[in-house]
């Protein structure tokens, strides 16, 4: 199989996910154009290379439905011959779409694809597009539904992490994150949302709290206890593992990820596609999975895609130099930490969605530009991005820098 190399990548500020965010006025469809845009222009790219782009959104609804992917590629300037495609693997969309354009190119059916993700969550609330899983009991009753963050409180009870645990986790992540933005860590893949007249909206993520202490975050009360208690999923969640007997809710906005807005975008292709464009490959695609996890814990995806992708690949947790996970809850993070005993120093180093926001649909191509920008600043090699996904599922992309 042919090679698929990584050439760019860029990745818009995030913006707070409610009506008060600097990006609540910008469309879905703008925002999904807008890092499109900006790799066509910085890359001189001519969109007659362009064989597809790929996006994922997990509510494609309203104005962010009707295939996106295809509608941002024509209003980004890439001509009426760049087909595109929207793909939803909830959390892990904008990854899958990599791994979605990757895959093509490795089979020599495409040369060059641009693949990312954009979700506009101020304008287009969480679980707008719906879903049986929540409300039919054919699914629900088997599965065990129960909302995300119970399943992160049950994770926590389960493998022993502390209020004090993910609390400690989101101060870090917050630090890190500060650290990075003012270090210039980010500077070269952010590109800033204009409005139409040309004007910069956002040039900076606009969710995180670099003042953020353990002080702050024992004053807020779990977010999830009552939900579990009144809606009865801690009684689903204590079914399904029998071998607890009472969750301890521990997880709370201050160490969940934030709802914002953003979108990011990949420049994939063949090292023969990326000759004809002038453009040098930054990293390669080394491998990817997927795999279904336990819906009833649900967010330990990430440790299960691990394991199958290093098998699959050949490879030990050992020869991977820095791991990005997504942060959708802090415990998502210390459980990953604790399964194959990393050193925490490689997880993450520059913070997450818990200081950051999680763009559901656009968080996979995020995280994988700051891993290999992270590859590059510290001159290390093989990176492992991956993300826990709702019903019990993972995805996970090792990269290996050129």
């Amino acid at each position: 199989m042919a090679d698929a190399y990584i050439f760019d990548h860029v990745r818009t500020p995030r913006g707070r996910g409610k009506p008060d965010g600097a990006l609540h006025e910008v469309t879905a469809l703008a925002l999904a154009a807008s890092p499109l845009r900006a790799l066509k222009e910085r890359n001189q790219l001519d969109s007659k290379l362009v064989d597809d782009v790929v996006l994922g959104c997990v509510d494609p609804v309203g104005e962010a439905g009707g295939n996106i992917g295809r509608a941002a590629a024509l209003v980004a300037g890439y001509g009426i011959g760049v087909p595109g495609l929207q793909i939803n693997r909830f959390c892990a969309s904008g990854l899958d779409a990599i791994n979605f354009a990757s895959a093509q190119i490795m089979a020599g059916q495409q040369q060059m694809a641009l693949a990312g993700g954009a979700e506009s969550m101020s304008r287009i609330g969480l679980g707008a597009s719906g879903g049986a899983w929540a409300v039919d009991p054919a699914i629900a009753i088997p599965a065990y539904f129960m909302p995300q963050g119970i399943s992160a409180d049950l994770i926590a009870t389960k493998y022993g992490f502390s209020r004090g645990d993910v609390d400690a986790y989101a101060v870090e992540s917050q630090k890190r994150a500060a650290k990075a933005w003012a270090d210039g860590f980010f500077a070269a893949s952010v590109s800033p949302v204009h409005d139409i007249n040309g004007l910069v909206i956002l040039d900076r993520d606009e969710h995180m709290r670099p003042d953020t202490s353990l002080q702050s975050l024992s004053g807020l009360k779990p977010s999830f206890a009552a939900m579990a208690e009144q809606g009865g999923f801690g009684a689903v969640a204590l079914q399904a593992h029998p071998e607890i007997e009472m969750i301890d809710h521990v997880h709370h906005a201050g160490n969940s990820s934030g709802i914002v807005d953003g979108a990011s975008a990949v420049l994939l292709g063949s090292k023969e596609a990326g000759h004809a464009a002038g453009l040098k490959p930054r990293a390669r695609i080394k491998a990817f999975a997927n795999i279904g996890s336990d819906p009833a814990l649900m967010l330990t995806g990430p440790v299960d895609v691990t394991q199958k992708l290093l098998k699959n690949a050949g490879m030990s947790i050992g020869d991977i130099d820095l791991f990005e996970v997504n942060e959708a809850f802090a415990a998502v993070v210390l459980r990953f930490i604790q399964a194959f005993g990393v050193d925490p120093a490689k997880v993450n180093p520059n913070g997450g969605a818990i200081a950051m926001g999680h763009p559901l649909g656009a968080t996979g191509a995020m995280i994988l530009g700051t891993a290999l920008d992270e590859l590059e600043r510290t001159g290390k090699s093989v990176a492992l991005i991956t993300l826990c996904i709702g019903a019990g599922m993972g995805t996970a992309t090792i990269i290996e820098r050129v």
